[in-house]
């Protein structure tokens, strides 16, 4: 089953297009790895992918209410726990359960402690267990393993196999080798945005980066 595809897909930032002519499909069960050198539009991609900002041509296929973003901010709420913080996003969509994330994550010994007092790691840590709390099936993740240890990218790495093994999809930015088997790798370097005169696609006024 198809979770995600995109058509003639062409994304702008700061209304000068970065990307056009992709095409590509997620199956469940599957991950994709975006992948491509600084500045090529990986953020910009994936911000289009999760509906924050207006794609420039081309479509996109996905279930309603299926997707789970993670950027590169992690969402915590700093006065409150670490549980509390799961317990919130928990509510937010209505899955009431976060014991699970707290230990696939490694979270469970720190419950207890306001996020503003967490090491940076500790913090991605948390920001990546509010996606095992949202009961999404689509995962796009930018960059989720910065700052995070060996050891807690191999438990990141861990979750997201358990997550495509429950018929899960996975689209993740990153240059770390997840050891992934489901996962293919799309390199973004070749869809590269051609100026006008090269016959590449016109910009448009693109109001989120105001």
């Amino acid at each position: 089953m198809t979770m995600l595809s995109v058509e003639g897909l062409a994304v702008s930032r700061g209304g000068l297009p970065v990307l056009e002519g992709l095409d590509f499909a997620v199956e469940a069960g599957h991950a994709l790895v975006i992948r491509g050198p600084n500045g090529v539009g990986k953020t910009t991609l994936l911000r289009t992918l999760a509906g924050l900002q207006p794609a420039l041509a081309g479509s996109i296929s996905i279930p309603p209410e299926s997707m789970a973003y993670a950027a590169h901010s992690d969402g915590l709420k700093s006065t409150l726990s670490v549980r509390e913080n799961l317990t919130f996003w928990a509510s937010v969509y209505a899955t009431h359960e976060i014991e699970p994330a707290l230990e696939r994550m490694n979270l469970r010994g720190l419950a207890d402690r306001a996020a503003m007092s967490l090491s940076a790691g500790q913090k991605r840590r948390l920001g990546l267990a509010r996606l095992l709390v949202t009961g999404r099936p689509v995962w796009v993740l930018d960059e989720p393993t910065v700052s995070l240890d060996t050891a807690s990218v191999a438990l990141f790495a861990d979750a997201v196999r358990t997550h495509l093994a429950g018929g899960g999809t996975a689209l993740i930015a990153t240059h770390i080798d997840l050891g992934l088997e489901e996962a293919r790798v799309l390199d973004l370097t070749p869809f590269k945005a051609k100026p006008p005169e090269e016959g590449g696609l016109k910009g448009a006024f693109d109001e989120a980066f105001l």
